[in-house]
């Protein structure tokens, strides 16, 4: 009996990952994907076996989408392999198995949801686990074998593909309208304050079955209107696999914290690193909750606490930082921190022109926002430049979205602010700062009630 053939969408050689890693790629075909696929009866072909100095041709894309079955590794979201996926996942409803490296760096939205198998690597980037980890891919293939269902998510979400009627597309097109219609009503009901927000979740309801687009609307709103325990209820109304994407999951995290429930908050983080790996927003949310905590305990005078939340906070929000250079917020936050301790911690003075150089990139790049504005802002008071972080407030006041924005940047001066005078190091001009970002969100708020 011929053993049916399985493809491999994967990388080749050694390839860093987000975190700056390297993985050896051909090691993980060698010793876990190549055992699985021939533990379950299967023939391997790797995807880098039949290219031609690196240009897809006819004999790639036979293989691609005539194998009966497959497996893509979706480590690094390498773009010849996500291109293939897509190829497959439009033609084969079925028999791709997913898998990802765990601690590798996160997957893109449009693929997090998808059932996909973890792997382990050792410090070297091969393979740490591969007996474990080969046994489930092989698991998974072999269901595939006996008709293991649709794992398409094209085939699974839009009903008739690929022989879609035209009575599909005026549905479409009605479920555009509606997207826009609650979008719209969104919009207003963030100005007008809670209650009007809660208002159009009621006419989006049942939120289960609610566009997904709609849905991430209103979770935001609830975020924007300051409404934690709405924001952590909505979770629980949301679809399986809306609930578990990697952006819900942080604004969970984010709410439940502001709520008042940062063991919950820490325990969802920390999950989701565990899960998705590292990511300048997880790992700055999680600083949020230590950051939280060490001003509870100096409050409180508890001094050993303080000192250690402190340290736990400042590397949550450099680990965010190293997981995404271009983030400038987890660095900002990192650096300010830095600046708290007694005394200030002297790493702050090599992390401070890489933070202000990512900065200045994203607004070079013609689409700042709030926080890059903010960044600078806190970065010239961090430098005791007047001149400059009254130009940067200007800018920041200008970009306010959501009130909660300039309250945490306040939060921060004024942390920056009391850390001085207790060194004596006086500096007048920051109240003035403070007052005004004060009198931004007064406004903002009396907007919203008005």
């Amino acid at each position: 009996m011929i053993a049916p053939l399985c493809f491999v969408l994967m990388p080749f050689g050694k390839k860093p990952n987000a975190t700056g890693s390297i993985i050896d790629f051909d090691a993980v075909y060698a010793k876990l994907i190549a055992p699985a696929i021939e533990q379950a009866s299967m023939e391997p072909l790797r995807a880098d076996e039949e290219l031609a100095g690196g240009i897809i041709h006819k004999p790639m894309y036979e293989r691609l989408l005539l194998c009966d079955h497959a497996v893509a590794d979706l480590t690094t979201a390498n773009a010849n392999v996500f291109y293939e996926l897509g190829l497959r996942h439009a033609l084969r409803p079925a028999s791709t198995v997913l898998i990802f490296a765990r601690n590798a760096g996160q997957l893109p939205f449009d693929v997090a949801p998808l059932r996909a198998i973890p792997y382990t690597l050792d410090l070297d980037g091969k393979p740490g686990d591969a007996a474990a980890d080969c046994e489930a891919i092989a698991q998974r293939l072999k269901e595939n074998l006996k008709g293991g269902g649709t794992d398409s998510p094209v085939f699974q979400l839009v009903e008739g593909f690929p022989q879609i009627k035209h009575l599909k597309t005026d549905v479409f097109r009605d479920r555009v309208e509606y997207s826009t219609l609650f979008k719209n009503k969104l919009a207003a009901a963030r100005k007008a304050g809670v209650e009007a927000v809660r208002a159009v979740e009621k006419d989006i309801e049942p939120i289960e079955s609610a566009e997904a687009g709609v849905v991430i609307d209103l979770f935001l709103s609830y975020r924007a209107v300051k409404a934690w325990k709405d924001m952590v209820a909505l979770t629980r109304k949301m679809s399986p696999p809306l609930a578990n994407t990697v952006m819900v999951q942080e604004q969970l995290g984010l709410a439940l914290n502001r709520d008042g429930r940062d063991d919950e908050a820490e325990k969802a983080l920390i999950d989701l690193i565990s899960i998705r790996g590292p990511s300048s927003e997880t790992c700055a949310i999680l600083g949020r909750v230590y950051k939280d905590r060490w001003e509870k305990a100096e409050k409180a005078a508890n001094a050993p606490l303080a000192d250690g939340m402190l340290k736990k906070a400042i590397d949550a929000y450099r680990k965010g930082f190293e997981a995404d250079w271009r983030d400038a917020y987890p660095g900002i936050n990192a650096v300010t921190l830095m600046e708290l301790k007694e005394p200030p911690d002297p790493e702050r003075l090599k992390l401070i022109p890489v933070v202000s150089y990512a900065v200045e990139r994203k607004i070079a790049a013609g689409r700042p926002d709030y926080w890059d504005h903010a960044t600078r802002l806190e970065l010239a008071v961090l430098a005791k430049q007047e001149a400059q972080a009254n130009g940067s407030l200007a800018e920041a006041l200008a970009n306010v979205r959501e009130a909660w924005e300039p309250e945490t940047t306040m939060r921060n001066l004024r942390l920056i602010r009391e850390a001085r005078q207790r060194r004596g190091e006086e500096v007048g001009w920051a109240h003035s700062i403070e007052d005004a970002l004060k009198r931004r969100i007064q406004d903002f708020e009396a907007d919203s009630k008005g």
